[in-house]
């Protein structure tokens, strides 16, 4: 009977060495496949990878915990301790779910951005209530700097509900529409003249055509009439700049200059009239 109890012993013994072994092997090369993508998202994301090694010792924990339940219950003697830690690990992760929903919802948020990407520190965004430069990334929320210097910190959560509008996640090259808006009675012809050459003079203004394009001879600067309104005739110039930003420097510069080379010209920009009618004694006067 002791012969018999020790060779069921030895059993366990080999047993749970060969679980720990394999344990041990699985967590190192997932930890490493871990590592390695999460390296890779950090460069991607333009962040510090410090961020998200709270994972990595996360996964250790977790594969410690399920090492040392299996081999307990392994061991019909023990069988019932890891019954039991089973079910207070079920009990404890469910209090602390209910006690850090947010947070939990925060950190799972935080880790699909991680996976997808959808922006990167640097990058240029815009949703319903932000817009703004990614500041910083981590598994919690996200910086957004605005353009007055003023920092948001936003919930991964929240922002992963939103829309959001990046203009930087494929390149960074923008696009920017300039509309004037002249009279009926002005110079339409000198109008686009101008328009044009006030955006061909401008340094920060790029060359976005096809080598297709540029063989046809396609303006660098297309414009086109947009819109025939009630007192204006709208064109828009499409201008082509490296970042959001420097786009944003070319509408605003282009809009003055092109103001000054109107008034100088003479070429009006019609603003709202309004034709006011009196009656005295059922007369118009």
């Amino acid at each position: 009977m002791i012969k018999f109890v020790e060779a069921d012993w030895l059993n366990h013994l080999i047993w749970s060495l060969i679980i720990v072994v394999i344990a041990f092997f699985f967590y190192r090369i997932l930890r490493f496949f871990l590592r390695r993508f999460l390296l890779k998202s950090s460069k991607n994301l333009k962040v510090d990878p410090t961020n998200y090694t709270f994972l990595n010792n996360g996964l250790g924990l977790l594969t410690l915990i399920i090492t040392v339940t299996v081999v307990l219950y392994s061991i019909p003697q023990f069988k019932q301790v890891g019954v039991t830690l089973f079910a207070g690990a079920g009990i404890f992760a469910a209090i602390v779910g209910f006690a850090s929903q947010a947070a939990f919802s925060n950190i799972i948020s935080g880790i699909f951005i991680v996976i997808f990407k959808p922006f990167r520190v640097g990058d240029v965004i815009q949703s319903e209530k932000y817009l703004g430069i990614i500041e910083d990334i981590t598994l919690r929320h996200v910086v957004i700097k605005d353009f007055e210097n003023r920092r948001y910190i936003v919930p991964n959560s929240n922002i992963s509900d939103d829309v959001i509008h990046n203009s930087s996640i494929y390149e960074d090259k923008t696009g920017t529409f300039v509309i004037m808006k002249i009279s009926y009675d002005a110079n339409l012809t000198r109008a686009i003249e101008i328009i044009r050459e006030e955006a061909m003079a401008h340094p920060l203004l790029i060359d976005n055509r096809t080598p297709e394009e540029k063989s046809q001879g396609a303006d660098q600067v297309p414009i086109r009439i947009v819109k025939i309104d009630d007192s204006s005739v709208d064109i828009r110039a499409t201008c082509w700049a490296s970042t959001y930003i420097e786009g944003f420097e070319i509408k605003t510069d282009l809009y003055r200059s092109i103001k000054l080379r109107f008034d100088q010209e003479g070429i009006e920009i019609p603003f709202p009239h309004r034709t006011i009618v009196m009656k005295k004694d059922g007369k118009v006067s």
